[in-house]
């Protein structure tokens, strides 16, 4: 190791180093609260006031996040939030958890990571390490981020050191923990690797070092990927087996019994959150670099996204069989956030199926009890201000689309309208019922 590294890797042991986390939504936030309990200096970035503020008052803005977890930031003088990225010169370590989405051509949108990369750049001084943990194509971290950084006249492996760490968070996930899940790590070269794994493993279960960042960034992939094959896979299964009257669920729950050789993966009304949806494309788009098609990748892709349209035939026939149309209906969605028990409605094929079914005459209401209202996004600026409203018998349709605790003990037979039920969840049925 060099001079510089060696210098870094002591305050690292030492847990002097200042560990700088630039985005503090689902991934950064736990990830600094992780930090902080293993007793490093942190400072979190964020360009929303809102969220520095939330921090350093001790208040949570994630409701599966508890405030008293977020307090460990008010009771440590060395740890902060802040707007003022000037500071990232007074970081050792800065990890980059900024949002990767895709365009509107569902290409990989590098925007965030690039002016990420041009904020550090002002402030990046030798003996830093930077680590990306944003989920991307193979390749991020050595095109796009080493080429910005090293504009500086710094060069990485020598000045400043270059790592790749995915991000593996399953908000609301009780079992395991952002220091629970084991974290796959790539530098660019021996010493960002040794830096990188050293810093992680004072703050999670283990680390998984890996050749080069490249392989770290593909494993992530291979991660989602294989959910989302799998998810299609069921999905597919789905509207095959209601043709034939055979009820998907129960299917699943009979073969999980086999204790080998299968494991259990359940259909939807489409994928939803920051990574299944997004992530296989990052790599189709990137194999046509290399000449080279992704054929399985992107069917999955296409029967994942084709499900809200099996959904609203669903909604079509509920409504038929009462005697309405669905033009003119009244009709609640149940479930905005994209998994159960959280508020994370990134990506949620909920709000495509509200789309839908707008675009087809219905008045379209919605009950999450833990999404009270409709946040300003660039996707769904149109559904700003949309609040949260009761269950009651006033619609002519329930569509449950999220399988929240709540709803799977709530007493549907009280509510004389029909239910479709996309996730299997539902004990007290109405009598007008169908699964979807």
């Amino acid at each position: 190791m060099n001079k510089q590294s060696t210098a870094l890797l002591e305050k690292i042991e030492s847990k002097t180093a200042v560990i700088g986390i630039i985005g503090l939504g689902y991934v950064g936030l736990p990830l600094g609260i992780e930090f902080v309990n293993g007793g490093f200096p942190v400072i979190g970035f964020d360009l929303d006031e809102k969220k520095t503020d939330a921090i350093n008052a001790g208040t949570s803005y994630i409701k599966h996040i508890p405030d008293e977890n977020v307090a460990v930031f008010t009771q440590h003088a060395n740890c902060s939030a802040t707007t003022d990225f000037s500071r990232l010169k007074d970081a050792d370590c800065i990890i980059i958890c900024v949002p990767t989405p895709l365009t509107k051509h569902r290409e990989p949108d590098m925007s965030y990571i690039r002016s990420t990369a041009q904020t550090i750049k002002e402030h990046l001084r030798e003996g830093q390490l930077v680590t990306l943990e944003s989920t991307t194509y193979p390749g991020t971290t050595r095109e796009v981020l080493q080429p910005i950084l090293e504009e500086t006249g710094l060069k990485a492996s020598t000045d400043f050191f270059l790592a790749y760490s995915p991000e593996r968070e399953d908000p609301g996930n009780k079992n395991f923990g952002t220091r629970k899940i084991p974290k796959v790590v790539g530098g660019l070269g021996e010493d960002a690797l040794k830096l990188a794994t050293t810093m992680y493993d004072a703050v999670v279960v283990s680390t998984v070092p890996v050749s080069s960042p490249d392989a770290a960034e593909a494993t992530k992939l291979l991660e989602n990927i294989f959910r989302s094959v799998n998810i299609a896979l069921v999905n597919e299964l789905k509207v095959v087996f209601d043709k034939m009257g055979i009820d998907i669920w129960e299917v699943i729950e009979a073969a999980k019994t086999k204790p080998f050789g299968f494991m259990p993966f359940y259909p939807g009304p489409g994928l939803g959150g920051h990574c299944i949806p997004i992530d296989p494309f990052y790599l189709t788009w990137k194999a046509r670099e290399f000449e080279e098609s992704t054929r399985f990748i992107e069917l999955a892709g296409e029967i994942n996204t084709s499900m809200p349209d099996y959904v609203v035939s669903k909604v079509f026939e509920s409504l038929n069989s009462s005697g309405k149309s669905i033009s003119g209906s009244r009709i609640l969605i149940l479930g905005l956030a994209y998994k159960p028990n959280i508020d994370d409605d990134r990506e949620s094929p909920s709000y495509v199926l509200i789309k839908k079914l707008r675009k087809l005459g219905a008045d379209v209401s919605f009950n999450d009890p833990f999404v009270p209202e409709i946040r300003k996004t660039r996707e769904h600026g149109d559904l700003a201000g949309m609040k949260s409203v009761e269950i009651d018998s006033s619609f002519d349709l329930l569509l449950l689309l999220t399988d929240h605790d709540e709803y799977k003990s709530f007493d549907f037979t009280s509510i004389d309208v029909p239910l479709v039920d996309t996730r299997n969840c539902v004990n007290a049925v109405p009598a007008n019922y169908l699964k979807a």
